[in-house]
């Protein structure tokens, strides 16, 4: 016969009153729901990271305009002076610029997003929230960071181009790298709570790919200088970062068209798309398991 369940057992009181895991992962709509319901804290902590950054040093938020100037200072030192990569390129600040903060932008997420949820353990371990608000967050810090940076690149461009109504193309062209980034800071951060040893591989990862990505010079024209068959720059062109640059710099650049890669619009969607929604789902996958342990 069976046994009459212990009244004391917490499983037994937990199925009596109705309650659930606190950690159980939710289905992927409320999930979507909660997390919407979260959009203020989002915003709240993106803008509190934004001003920590900058909070001890003495000119403070001015280092948001200033450490995007001298970091391509020194790319243009290194690769359009030293190396002449500029050659043949007209306005190659306006260039080497829209690929820095284009891949400076997706780096930053990565880089960033991979410890989104290891350094705040106890947060994740206080309170229930949906753990993807966290690295949501980050993405929001670091889209601030590129929207001064293109109220830069505007300054500069306008001053040597000229202004251009193509320049309303950056828009969907900001938004298609977001969604790539948030759904790659998504993945890097499920990776990184479980495997940290990522933090330390993802700089060497992200500096290979600066350089393979066009930033300081055109892909066509180095793969014509050389000789190389057109599937080559075929191939080259479904690098993510390299459809994101292109597009910008097409949105900017009037002479860009010398240069630009075959299909970048329809590459750089494709990749928003299936970045987005494939990092959703592999980090709501492993809702239940992040703070354990």
């Amino acid at each position: 016969m069976p046994t009459a369940a212990d009244p004391t057992d917490p499983a037994a009181l937990a199925e009596r009153y109705g309650l659930t895991k606190s950690s159980l992962r939710p289905p992927l709509g409320d999930y979507l729901r909660e997390l919407w319901s979260r959009r203020k804290f989002v915003v709240s902590y993106a803008a509190a990271r934004t001003y920590a950054m900058y909070a001890g040093a003495r000119l403070g938020s001015l280092w948001q305009v200033l450490t995007p100037l001298l970091n391509a200072a020194v790319y243009y030192l290194a690769f359009g002076v030293l190396l002449g990569t500029k050659d043949g390129i007209d306005n190659y600040v306006g260039f080497l610029l829209s690929g820095i903060f284009v891949f400076t932008y997706t780096q930053r997420c990565m880089t960033e997003g991979s410890r989104s949820l290891a350094l705040n353990l106890s947060l994740i371990r206080t309170l229930h929230f949906p753990r993807a608000t966290l690295p949501l967050a980050y993405v929001l810090n670091e889209l601030n960071q590129m929207l001064v940076s293109l109220c830069l690149l505007f300054v500069i461009v306008g001053v040597t181009d000229g202004l251009s109504w193509s320049w309303l193309l950056v828009a969907p062209a900001l938004l298609l790298q977001s969604m790539f980034n948030v759904g790659m800071t998504l993945i890097f951060a499920r990776i990184g709570t479980f495997v940290a040893d990522v933090t330390q591989l993802l700089p060497f990862v992200t500096r290979t790919w600066l350089y393979v990505s066009g930033i300081f010079f055109s892909l066509p024209a180095k793969l014509t200088q050389a000789d190389a068959p057109d599937w080559v720059i075929q191939v080259l062109a479904f690098n993510p970062i390299s459809a994101y640059i292109d597009i910008v710099r097409r949105a900017l650049l009037d002479e860009h068209d010398a240069h630009q890669l075959p299909y970048a619009w329809a590459i750089a969607a494709g990749w928003s798309v299936v970045a987005l929604a494939g990092g959703f789902v592999y980090f709501w996958q492993a809702e239940d398991r992040y703070g354990r342990g």
